[in-house]
């Protein structure tokens, strides 16, 4: 399975101490050059620097459609890592792209990619038992990566995990 990720799903699990949670559903992610810059070209750190550096499961890929990346920039108004992700994603016909970013999605799944998004790998996650429960991982976002969710989105996720 070929999955691709944006900065947001790497930052925000490696902030609540879940970022095994990526290589356990997924084996290995795919993240382009600037997604990688984005997570260690930075100072101060953020939750993912360290890790993305050093863990075997990520592999890095340079993007090679620039056209499409200076399009998503330009047009659509998205960052370079959200822009190299859909870019990557389908220049590699992945799978999967882990992605937040409310334009980005939007532009992803109009493009035909196959999406989710942090809360989305939570619900996996609990689906494959690695994680005993949504709500306090959910809480953990809210709490220290100041992660938005709608109290609707918040309710209905616990609805779909059966913790409501």
């Amino acid at each position: 399975m070929t999955v691709v990720s944006d900065t947001s799903a790497i930052t925000n699990l490696a902030a609540i101490h879940y970022l095994q949670l990526l290589p356990q559903l997924y084996d290995q992610v795919t993240i382009p050059e600037a997604v990688y810059r984005e997570l260690a070209d930075i100072d101060p750190p953020v939750p993912g620097t360290l890790e993305i550096q050093t863990v075997p499961w990520v592999e890095v890929r340079q993007v090679i459609s620039r056209e499409i990346v200076e399009r998503l920039q330009d047009e659509v108004k998205l960052d370079p890592g959200e822009s190299e992700a859909i870019a990557l994603a389908l220049e590699l016909d992945a799978d999967l792209l882990l992605i937040d970013e409310r334009r980005g999605r939007a532009e992803a799944d109009r493009l035909g990619i196959r999406i989710t998004g942090l809360l989305g790998i939570l619900i996996e996650a609990k689906g494959k038992n690695l994680i005993v429960a949504v709500r306090p991982l959910m809480d953990a976002l809210i709490a220290t990566s100041e992660f938005r969710v709608s109290t609707a989105l918040y309710n209905k996720i616990l609805d779909v995990v059966n913790e409501a």
